[in-house]
């Protein structure tokens, strides 16, 4: 029912996400190189090009509109 609106990628339980907040530094400052870090940054580039499939400007840097 949801498969259009489930993103595809997952964030596995990681040690250094879990740190990262205690330290106040989101886990791409804290470790860059970690499972949890480079999940979240697939995730993101799964979300910015589904904003470009759809047109809907995500992603998009540059604009004044």
């Amino acid at each position: 029912y949801f498969a259009d609106k489930v993103y595809k990628t997952t964030i596995p339980r990681n040690v250094r996400l879990s740190e990262a907040p205690s330290f106040g530094s989101p886990i791409i400052l804290y470790d860059i190189l970690s499972s949890g870090a480079e999940s979240y940054m697939s995730l993101a580039r799964e979300v910015i090009q589904s904003g470009k499939e759809e047109g809907s400007g995500a992603g998009i840097t540059g604009t004044d509109s």
